[in-house]
Order: C-alpha cells, then structure tokens, then sequence
C-alpha cells in the first residue's frame, strides 16, 4: 500500500459553506454518503503509557495507531483499522471485524485472534499484548465527503465532534457522547503522488494553516 499525503485545516462555518459550494462544482460526493454525509463512531487502543497520545503530541516522525471504526450506526460492517504516518506520509491498513469479535475484544476475550486469517487482525492481537494496548475513548463525528479521481484525492469536512470514556458501550446505540470542547470543523485533504489544480483552487482559504489537529487527542482531553 502506497503512502499518502495529508493536509489538515482548522474551519469555521462560514468556510464549510463556501468549500461545500465549490467541491460539489468540481468533485464527486463520496458514494457512501446519505444526503452528502455520514455519521463515523471510532474506538481509539493505547498504551497504559498512552504511546499514541504521546508520540501524536510531541510530533514523533514515525508512529501508529489503532481504531476499530463503523458508519450511520451499522454495526454490520466494522473495521479494524491501522494508521500510520512517516515523514508526514500517511497509510491506513484496513481489516473486516464483526460485532461478536469487537465485543470480544472489549471483554478481553482474545483467544479466537491469533488464529485469524487476516494478518492486520493478528498482529493486532500481538500489540493488544506486548503494549498491553486497551480501549481508551469513543469519538463520534459527522462527515461529509468528496472524492476526485485524478491523483486519488479525497476531501473530507468533520464536525459534531463527539466523545465517551464509556469504552464498553461502543456498540451500543444508547452510547452517550457529549461535545469534545468547543465545536470545531475539519478540513482533511488526502492524495496520492499529485494533488490537482483545481482541487487547489477549490480549497484555497485565505489565512487557514495546516493544523495537527487530533480527533483522538481531542476525544482524550475531554473524554
């Protein structure tokens, strides 16, 4: 799998607007989405040391994380997911989980993953026990996304940020978040080797800087 480049920009609303207006002109809203979005809910693992947390904070050149993640409540389709980020370069390696295996995981229930024949999941089950890696927040958040075949670019919009230590009720529709800080809205950009022009143009916003922003980082401080 390739690594990709990836901006972050910290938006208000008027900036969501006027980007929502110019991506439909020259983009494709992301074919999963209903009515242009998508309501994400993650699980975010880490250290008893919060390894992740850490490295995210200081900036360390190469790090991981791990998230179990599903869309609009479907509890159906779940993935185990495996970020990481090199030189500024980012990869996400996925693999399919179902709702008896997460719950599983949340019951430290962990026999059944060294025999998985996914390798993402094993070496999942490997860190779960050399890094002693457990459940540490909810977040939630709404997203709306838009995707442009040339240079494989995706641009996603994030708000309603949402979150729970309530680790244990991540599958459960009756899990309550509450807001994580003041709102904020996040502009993603991701893409392969070249990011076009008229994507440039499109997302162009006078005095925005890219940001480091973290959903994780966000979701532990007011979790």
């Amino acid at each position: 799998m390739n690594f990709r480049h990836e901006w972050k920009h910290e938006i208000n609303a008027l900036d969501l607007l006027v980007l929502r207006q110019r991506l439909r002109a020259v983009a494709q809203p992301d074919s999963h989405a209903v009515a242009g979005r998508y309501h994400i809910r993650s699980l975010y693992f880490d250290s008893p040391s919060d390894k992740a947390l850490r490295e995210k904070i200081d900036g360390v050149n190469r790090r991981e994380k791990f998230r179990i993640r599903y869309y609009d409540d479907n509890i159906s389709l779940i993935h185990l997911e495996k970020k990481c980020k090199i030189n500024g370069l980012c990869q996400k390696h996925i693999a399919p989980l179902t709702d008896v295996q997460v719950q599983e995981i949340l019951e430290g229930n962990l026999s059944w993953m060294p025999h998985s024949p996914d390798p993402l999941v094993v070496e999942f089950y490997t860190k779960l026990l050399s890094q002693r890696l457990s459940p540490k927040i909810i977040v939630d958040y709404t997203r709306e996304p838009f995707v442009y075949a040339p240079g494989n670019v995706r641009v996603t919009m994030d708000y309603h940020i949402r979150t729970s230590s309530d680790c244990s009720r991540f599958l459960s529709p009756q899990c309550v978040t509450l807001a994580a800080g003041d709102p904020v809205i996040l502009l993603e950009v991701k893409w392969d080797t070249f990011l076009p022009s008229v994507i440039q143009r499109a997302i162009q916003l006078e005095g925005r800087c890219t940001s480091a922003f973290s959903k994780y980082a966000r979701g532990r401080l007011y979790g």
